[in-house]
């Protein structure tokens, strides 16, 4: 490493890890928590015979708003409420951790001292979780306080309460279901956690769709809470299109930290046509929870397989009696490609997550899963 790099990049940052994605090949693909399945071809030509007149030469509308109004009908967000669209979900968690990251310490911490609060910026979210939130809260020099789960990857309440008072997170991310455990917390904890807080909390329904269960239409309630959603789980992936909903004078400060033009006009003209099309995606979303109901019963039918449950469109689960190192191996060589952990001692150890794919997918890593446990 040269000098001129050690001298200006921050130490932090050298010492972080880039984010890996493995490339699946010719692999059946269930590592990612995506929608297996494509448009109707119908669907698809229509889609494409509208994209040529697409004006690629103008800059995109710079708020998305017609986008934005779609989104927030499809996505039931309540009346009085605003939302910010963001390039994908990492974006708006970055927009919230740069405009809540404290950037004047002195001043801070004088307005703070009336207040008995700490003047350092904390993210706080229950672990195992989406390995962004304490990314992106090292990226924009916050502190990261991450609160182990139980055993039953619920939420330790003692343990949050305790965490809470001590240090007055600025904001607290909540995955509701889990990511990468897949579970529900409880509506009560959720609840109390919110009411507790000093600052934000984001509940973030990336899995929503799969979840029959929402705090969007509790975000009347609360000023303090927001709700994270994002379209990736729809099917539509490859568009990187998140949105975040709550009161007006959040999403209004929020906006002004988000970059001009983030939504570009591909994203925006193809998310609308696709959410013209809900009731395709509606459909696509209820295939998957069938199908993950068959999946989960599969598994249970294997021996030595401990698996959670799930209220998303992925299952994690573990093998009592070989290595997740080689189940994952042996299936990358059989042509499936999952999700191993590389935690070999917290309460990821020896766990795999495989998403729901198609009836297919799925029927070939079961027989190929079940002829490497025997």
């Amino acid at each position: 490493m040269t000098d001129l790099v050690k001298q200006w990049i921050r130490e932090d940052i050298r010492s972080l890890s880039a984010y890996h994605v493995p490339d699946p090949g010719d692999m059946i693909k269930l590592d990612a928590m995506e929608n297996p399945y494509l448009w109707p071809e119908s669907m698809k030509q229509q889609w494409l015979s509208q994209l040529a007149d697409i004006p690629m030469n103008r800059y995109p509308d710079p708020s998305a708003s017609t986008l934005t109004s779609r989104i927030e009908q499809v996505m039931d967000v309540p009346e009085g409420m605003s939302s910010i669209l963001g390039n994908g979900s990492d974006e708006l968690i970055q927009i919230i951790c740069m405009a809540l990251s404290k950037q004047d310490a002195k001043q801070d911490a004088k307005q703070n001292a009336k207040h008995d609060v700490n003047p350092e910026s904390v993210v706080m979210a229950p672990e195992p979780t989406f390995v962004m939130y304490q990314m992106i809260a090292r990226f924009t020099n916050m502190a990261y306080q991450g609160i182990p789960l139980d055993s039953q990857f619920q939420l330790d309440m003692p343990a949050m309460e305790k965490a809470i008072e001590t240090h007055q997170p600025a904001v607290i991310f909540l995955a509701y279901p889990n990511n990468p455990t897949g579970n529900l917390f409880s509506e009560q904890a959720v609840r109390k956690i919110i009411e507790m807080a000093p600052g934000l909390v984001v509940v973030d329904e990336a899995y929503h769709a799969f979840a029959g269960h929402s705090f969007m239409p509790m975000l009347s309630e609360y000023d303090n809470l927001l709700v994270m959603r994002t379209v990736s789980k729809m099917g539509l992936a490859g568009l990187r299109l998140g949105m975040l909903s709550g009161l007006p004078e959040w999403i209004n400060e929020f906006d002004k930290v988000r970059l001009p033009y983030n939504i570009n006009v591909l994203t925006q003209f193809s998310a609308e046509f696709a959410l013209q099309h809900d009731d395709i995606l509606e459909q696509q979303t209820n295939q998957i929870c069938a199908d993950r109901t068959i999946l989960q019963q599969a598994l249970n039918s294997l021996d030595s397989i401990t698996q959670y449950p799930s209220a998303a469109n992925f299952i994690l689960f573990q093998v009592d009696n070989m290595s997740s190192e080689t189940i994952f191996a042996a299936l990358k060589r059989s042509g499936v490609l999952i999700k191993r952990f590389a935690d070999s001692s917290g309460p990821l150890a020896n766990c795999l997550r495989v998403t729901v794919g198609t009836a297919e997918e799925n029927q070939a890593f079961i027989e190929r899963l079940g002829k490497i446990l025997s």
